[in-house]
């Protein structure tokens, strides 16, 4: 009983610091590119298109942003659309490539943000559903 009492007051005693340190964290999160996208890309030769359909989630730092995103939504689902659109297949095929597209389609969100906003609020993109076919 003394030893269960000792640790109610010790976690007693530790709570004010897990509180503090929770509200210095930003608050995360995501939001979907809905409907997924699914668009052309060409392919070897330009008789053949292939397609990619990709599920897009976009993380931001605040609660708050969410609105603010959700605003501008059109605007983002055309920008990842067109990106995708001019990639070539092999880059649309293979790892690194689809890291390289992921990092293309942060860099143009995070810019029309910024212009939009005067913020770039989105903090990242995850790539939750990737399928390609040529």
């Amino acid at each position: 009983m003394k030893q269960f009492l000792r640790l109610i007051v010790l976690l007693g005693m530790l709570a004010p610091f897990s509180n503090a340190s929770a509200q210095d964290q930003p608050s995360y999160a995501y939001i979907g590119i809905e409907p997924e996208i699914v668009t052309n890309y060409l392919g070897p030769s330009a008789t053949k298109l292939g397609y990619v359909r990709v599920m897009i989630e976009i993380m931001v730092s605040d609660v708050d942003q969410l609105e603010l995103v959700e605003h501008h939504m059109p605007l983002l689902r055309a920008t990842a659309i067109e990106i995708f659109g001019r990639q070539p297949e092999e880059k649309v095929k293979s790892l690194t490539g689809r890291e390289d597209i992921r990092r293309a389609v942060l860099a143009a969100l995070q810019d029309h943000m910024l212009q939009e906003t005067g913020a770039k609020v989105i903090k990242d993109i995850i790539f939750t559903k990737y399928l390609h076919q040529k």
